[in-house]
């Protein structure tokens, strides 16, 4: 089984050239990993191969998009608020959410669905919005992929559950630094259109779904019964890959973007959405048929000048 892990934020600029090797070697030791009690925090803005990044609490955060996982190299090491990371554990690596909240996680392939807890920063790779433990890629059906369109929903808007602890005031210096980084405007959509996964069918009428990947072997959901943090929910019928280089409330500011892409990516066409009331005009590209065709995009459109392009799914 190969995955490409990605760099955490304690480590960004010392690791990005690093070639890892991959999940099927054990993590170093015989012994899980010691625990370091973590600390609640949100974060100042940070840059990262030319990207800025802004941590905030948000409370309604609900996105879609690609989801990959980290392991063996980071076992044992220290994630972002101080806890220690542990690959068979529960947990999860955003770029923005504050640390540690309770994110619910859906694989839009199966329908499997767990929570997992921010503690760290990442992923950094271009076009991934969260990065899972081992053991939730496992349990989510995607470690020997690397890969999946996911949805994160935070739970509970992060103000409840064993994961959170308490909220310090956030301090007049970290609010003046956020609101003198630059910034530029993000849009995200709510999915439509959901059916019931086939698998929760087959559960109803009382017949045992389909063998899955949990541990590095096959093992019937039947069986499962000390694993009870698997749900599973209902997904989209069809799902489509973009790649988005902006999106704007001026249609002009959509048109400029657009005529300095038209060299590397003719493809790209202006659509409008509606978010909140308000007209949105996307730069984008697409039904995409596969990530790693998505991947090729989005590389193409960040060497034109657009490192803040992204892979959106709807």
């Amino acid at each position: 089984m190969i995955y490409t892990p990605v760099p955490r934020l304690y480590a960004a600029f010392a690791v990005l050239a690093l070639v890892l090797s991959g999940c099927a070697g054990k993590p170093p030791g015989s012994a899980p990993a010691s625990k370091a009690a973590g600390v609640y925090k949100v974060g100042q803005p940070y840059q990262v191969a030319g990207v800025w990044y802004y941590p905030r609490e948000q409370p309604d955060y609900d996105e879609t998009g690609i989801a990959s996982w980290y392991g063996p190299y980071f076992h044992g090491k220290s994630t972002a608020n101080g806890e220690t990371y542990d690959m068979n554990a529960l947990t999860a690596a955003h770029k923005t959410l504050p640390m540690p909240v309770n994110v619910r996680v859906t694989n839009l392939d199966n329908g499997r669905s767990i929570v997992l807890k921010v503690n760290d920063r990442g992923p950094f790779v271009s076009g991934r919005i969260i990065d899972v433990s081992r053991r939730g890629a496992q349990l989510l059906g995607f470690s020997t992929a690397g890969t999946a369109l996911v949805r994160v929903q935070i739970e509970n808007g992060g103000r409840a559950g064993t994961f959170v602890a308490a909220r310090p005031q956030t301090s007049t210096e970290e609010r003046t630094l956020a609101a003198a980084a630059p910034s530029s405007g993000v849009s995200s959509q709510a999915l439509s259109g959901s059916v019931t996964d086939p698998r929760m069918k087959t559960m109803a009428q009382g017949k045992a779904p389909a063998p899955f990947d949990v541990g590095g072997e096959s093992a019937a959901v039947a069986e499962l019964q000390g694993e009870p943090e698997v749900e599973y929910r209902p997904v989209p019928a069809i799902r489509n890959m973009y790649v988005q280089a902006g999106a704007f409330h001026d249609r002009m500011n959509a048109e400029r973007l657009r005529g300095r892409l038209l060299r590397a990516e003719p493809s790209f066409q202006i659509t409008t959405t509606v978010v909140d009331g308000k007209a949105f005009f996307r730069v984008r590209t697409g039904p995409l048929a596969s990530v790693e065709a998505a991947d090729v995009t989005l590389a193409r459109v960040i060497a034109a000048g657009q490192p803040g392009a992204q892979i959106v799914v709807e």
